[in-house]
This record gives structure tokens, C-alpha cells and sequence, in this order.
């Protein structure tokens, strides 16, 4: 099952992510649900998202 971000606002224009798959993290655009999706380690996905809240990425 696929989850839009609440971010998307209702534009079309978000990520989806499938969040019952263990251990990685699943992401699609939902503008292309039959396209590609991009999978990610659960805890890289975990540092990415700390880092993006911190604003620590360079």
C-alpha cells in the first residue's frame, strides 16, 4: 500500500511511500505509480530525513 506525503497539499506533485515493507523504504513519485521506485536501508532513509529536519546537509 502506497502513502502519499501530506505534503503533496493535493497538487500531484509528491512522493509516495510504502511504509509496511520491512527494513528498507520505498518511494515513488506519485505522478508515475506504474514507474520506478527508488528503495532505501531504513536507517539511511531515518539519517536523511534527521539531517534534512536539522538543515545540517551541505
Amino acid at each position: 500500500m502506497w502513502l502519499k506525503s501530506s505534503y503533496s497539499n493535493g497538487q500531484g506533485t509528491c512522493v509516495e511511500i510504502a511504509p509496511d515493507v520491512i527494513d528498507t523504504i520505498p518511494l515513488r513519485d506519485s505522478k508515475d505509480p506504474h514507474g520506478p521506485a527508488l528503495v532505501f536501508p531504513a536507517p539511511s532513509f531515518t539519517a536523511f530525513i534527521a539531517a534534512l529536519k536539522d538543515n545540517s546537509l551541505t
